[in-house]
Order: structure tokens, then C-alpha cells, then sequence
């Protein structure tokens, strides 16, 4: 006789075995919990700490390192030689003179806080959001059963496609920011599209990130499938950030292979521009591109990036130097700061209206007056640079913000985007609007 009954097992043949309703019990617990994790992931939904992430490094993914880069490496650059290559039409004109706030996937799905965002919109001069659709970690911010690209969809933002019809409906123009060649995850899924190191492994910059590579389709063929499937949730624009060769970490040590002696970087990223747009012309979407604002000035920078402004402009509806005051080198990162458009800043950020008027006068001259070319809508500075030590930053707020904004208008541009990694701004630095709209429509 059994001295030790169970109610949980019982004893067949002579051994002791898990009662069956408990075990279709345990099955159904295993298939809930691997369930909940192929939905939210396997880890917390949290920025890792980025030192060169400026201030403070955010709580939230979807921050962007391109936007929080220091131009201390490119100090001393030589100029530009503008050529006399032209320029082909936009395929679309501007629907809306855009005048816009980045906005992360995280921050706009944070309880109510679109809300907050909708009311500057309808409250201000702003007119437009970039949302993140594929961030910097490599995650569509929204879930997709879209084939070739699933596996890397993530539960951001509850209901995108809603999200984008509710802006749109209240008159404000949505853009989708989608970043390109970084991008550690696709790069750990697929290693046969990722940049390559000379022993055959693949490569990582700095932060220790790996990145797609430039120079293979299978690499364009998923960024377009992404870009389609902003298309598909209703976005008015596609904007590509990290359109570019990586620019920090051991570079000499990356294998092209034989593409990369048949084409150079800046032929790669003008092509990969032009077979996005051919692609959203289709669908009658506009593209638009995040580039270095340096690269309007040093030939140098532009060539080992891969972003030539001058082939740039002809294969986008809109470029959009990222032309931070902080970014440029000040004099204790190089000793001697950076001269823009004949103009010595031994500390840039110190000057935002100064800079930013300066440094797109000398954007303006890579455009032909005579032909039609890409809109320049450059991104202006709404965080304090702290990190640059006593001296050589001072606090940004609203009068900083005006300032680079009304250097935009003094130089020939009209339009604009504002940028802060945990997109929180400085709302009295943009005009009001009366209750009968921004002018978006």
C-alpha cells in the first residue's frame, strides 16, 4: 500500500506520475507565458546608458545618438567644394511648410501624453510630428504580422495605425522617422547582411553596436519593406535617419569586400535614396533624410560617411541637416573650435543663432537657383549640453529655441524641426495660432 498519497501525482506501473489534468494544466501555463514573452519581449523596456546621449541619457528606447553626436572629431575640416552637378525636380511639392517636434514611440504612447503633443499642434505654429517607426535599437515600434519583417515588430505603441489616423485628422502632418544602417538587432538576426570585420566576424562601433551594410540589397529591400509598412499604417512622410556609413570605432578593421572598391560610400547612400523613392513615389509618399550638418562644409566628413549633399538633394523631397550648436567643435575639444562659413566658433553652443544662420548660409550654397531640388528643413537644438563643461555650453530654453528659428527664416529657409531625446520642449518658444488652425491645411 501507498503510505504517501499525492493528490498532485499517481502511482501507474509501479511509478509515480503527474496526474493528467494537472499536466494539460502546466502545457496551458507554458503556452500563456511563451506567449506573453513573444508579445513584450524578453527583457525591460529601457534605454541601456549612452554616454554620448548628451544631459542624461533617457529612461525610454528611441533616443538618437545621431542627434547627440559631437563634431569634436571633425574640427579643422576643410570646405566644401560645391560642384556644378544638377539636380533633379521633387517628384512631389510640399503639402504643409513643415514645423515639427520629434516625438519617440515611447513618449507619444506614455498614457495621455499624446495629448499634450496634439495641443501644442493645435495651439502653436507647429504643424508636424516625427514619430519613431524603426528606432535605434533596431525595433519596428509597433506589432506587424508583415512578412520579412515581423521578427523585429515590437509592442511600442498600442495602435499606430490608429494614432497616425487620429493626428491626421486634426490637421497635423505626420512623418516617420526610420532608422536605416544601425541597427543591432537586425544585424544579430541576419550576421549575412551586417558590416563585416576583416576576420570574417561582424563589426561594432564604439558603443559597441552592430550595423547593417550599406553596400548589400538584402539590406535595402528590408529597410524598404519597413518604409512600406509606414506607408501602410497611414504616415504622410518617410524620414531616414542614420542614412549613412558608421562614423566612430575601429573603421580601418571593416571588409566591404569587393563592392565597396567597385562603388564609393557616397555613390551607395545617393542610390540607396534613389530606390526608396522610386518605391514611396509609387504610393505618392515624400522621403526626407537625416544628414550631418558638417557634411555642408568639409568634403572630408561627407566622403567617409557616405552623405554628399550636393547627390543627396537630388534623390529625397526633403534634407535635414542636424545643425545643433553643440555639435560643432569648440576649442577645448580641438584647441580650436570650428569655423563655419568663414566664421571661428571657439564655442558654438554659446552662439545658437549665429551658428545656425552661418552654417546654413553655407548649406544654401550647394543649391542650384536655377533647378528644383530637395527642401533643406534643418533640426535645431531644444536641450542643454551640459556635457561639454563649464564655459563652453549655457542652458537652452525658449530664447534659444526663437533664436535658432529665427535664424532658419534670416537665412533664406522656412522650414524646421525641433529635437530633444526625451522629446520635451520648450512650447513658449513657438508662435501661437488663433483657434482657426496652424495652417496645415
Amino acid at each position: 500500500m501507498d503510505r504517501h498519497k499525492s493528490w498532485f501525482t499517481v502511482k501507474r506501473g509501479g511509478k509515480r506520475r503527474i496526474r493528467p489534468i494537472f499536466s494539460v494544466l502546466l502545457i496551458l501555463c507554458y503556452v500563456v507565458v511563451s506567449a506573453w514573452f513573444l508579445v513584450n519581449g524578453f527583457g525591460e523596456r529601457r534605454e541601456p546608458d549612452d554616454d554620448s546621449a548628451g544631459p542624461a541619457a533617457s529612461p525610454f528606447p528611441g533616443s538618437a545618438p545621431d542627434h547627440f553626436r559631437s563634431f569634436d572629431a571633425y574640427g579643422g575640416a576643410n570646405r566644401a567644394d560645391v560642384g556644378d552637378d544638377s539636380v533633379v525636380a521633387r517628384v512631389f511639392p510640399p503639402a504643409v511648410s513643415v514645423k515639427g517636434l520629434y516625438v519617440s514611440a515611447w513618449h507619444i504612447s506614455a498614457g495621455d501624453r499624446v495629448n499634450h503633443y496634439i495641443e501644442i499642434c493645435e495651439t502653436t505654429e507647429v504643424n508636424s510630428l516625427v514619430i519613431d517607426v524603426k528606432d535605434d535599437h533596431g525595433y519596428i515600434t509597433f506589432l506587424t504580422n508583415t512578412e520579412g519583417i515581423a521578427e523585429a515588430s515590437r509592442f511600442v505603441v498600442p495602435d499606430m495605425e490608429g494614432l497616425v489616423s487620429n493626428l491626421k485628422s486634426r490637421g497635423i502632418y505626420t512623418i516617420a522617422r526610420i532608422v536605416c544602417f544601425k541597427d543591432p538587432l537586425w544585424s544579430n538576426l541576419h550576421p549575412e547582411l551586417a558590416i563585416r570585420d576583416r576576420w570574417g566576424g561582424s563589426w561594432q562601433d564604439r558603443g559597441g553596436v552592430r550595423w547593417l551594410d550599406p553596400y548589400k540589397t538584402g539590406t535595402w529591400d528590408y529597410i524598404a519593406s519597413v518604409c512600406m509598412e509606414a506607408v501602410r499604417v497611414g504616415f504622410d512622410e518617410i524620414q531616414l535617419d542614420y542614412v549613412r556609413f558608421p562614423a566612430d570605432g575601429r573603421l580601418g578593421d571593416i571588409d566591404y569586400g569587393t563592392a565597396g572598391e567597385e562603388k564609393s560610400k557616397t555613390e551607395i547612400i545617393s542610390e540607396f535614396m534613389a530606390y526608396i523613392r522610386e518605391i514611396l513615389a509609387v504610393e505618392g509618399i515624400r522621403l526626407s533624410a537625416d544628414v550631418f550638418g558638417i557634411i555642408a562644409i568639409s568634403n572630408v566628413d561627407s566622403q567617409n560617411i557616405g552623405q554628399d549633399l550636393s547627390l543627396l538633394l537630388s534623390n529625397a523631397d526633403s534634407i535635414c541637416p542636424m545643425i545643433y550648436p553643440s555639435h560643432f567643435a569648440n576649442k577645448r575639444q580641438n584647441g580650436t573650435g570650428q569655423r563655419i562659413n568663414g566664421v571661428l566658433f571657439e564655442a558654438p553652443d554659446l552662439e545658437p543663432y549665429e551658428v545656425v544662420y552661418n552654417i546654413l548660409l553655407a548649406t544654401g550654397r550647394h543649391l542650384d537657383p536655377d533647378m528644383d531640388h530637395a527642401i533643406i528643413r534643418p533640426y535645431l537644438q531644444d536641450f542643454t549640453a551640459s556635457y561639454l563643461g563649464e564655459g563652453y555650453y549655457i542652458p537652452y530654453t525658449a530664447q534659444q529655441v526663437r533664436e535658432q528659428i529665427q535664424a532658419v527664416y534670416d537665412a533664406g529657409f522656412v522650414e524646421w524641426i525641433i529635437w530633444n531625446h526625451i522629446s520635451e520642449y520648450s512650447a513658449d518658444a513657438f508662435e501661437a495660432v488663433s483657434s482657426q488652425g496652424n495652417g496645415t491645411e
